[in-house]
């Protein structure tokens, strides 16, 4: 798996038309926190128990057909969750998957506050709420 940046990510999306943009985040994350334009929800685990979804892997290689090899971009709130799905998608056999450092949120400041270290929103990048 390697790991990019949020410019970096949007950028590979842009020139590569193929790749998935997948945010492994909770529901209530992706509908009210927002999430980057073009991003296809699939929860790598989600509430009320936060266990991991067992539909993941089927759900995503639903979405990127082409027998495992479509470039996978997976984004969550701070890279973390969005790493170890990743970890998983590449064990089932897919291919290309990249982690968004960072993730949506970025990493806390010093007040524990996201969003203003560094980040898909901090970097400036199109992002949208339902």
């Amino acid at each position: 798996m390697k790991h990019i940046t949020p410019t970096e990510a949007f950028e590979l999306l842009q020139s590569n038309p193929d790749a998935l943009l997948i945010d492994v985040r909770s529901e209530i994350e992706y509908l009210f926190v927002g999430h980057p334009v073009g991003a296809i929800h699939v929860s790598w685990n989600d509430g009320p128990d936060w266990e991991v979804n067992p539909n993941f892997i089927g759900e995503v290689k639903k979405l990127a057909g082409n027998g495992g090899h479509r470039p996978l971009v997976l984004i969550c709130r701070s890279g973390n969750r969005s790493e170890v799905a990743g970890k998983a998608l590449l064990e089932s056999g897919f291919s290309t998957v990249y982690n968004v450092l960072y993730g949506f949120e970025g990493e806390l400041d010093t007040q524990h506050h996201r969003n203003s270290v560094n980040g898909w929103r901090h970097d400036g990048l199109p992002w949208e709420q339902c």
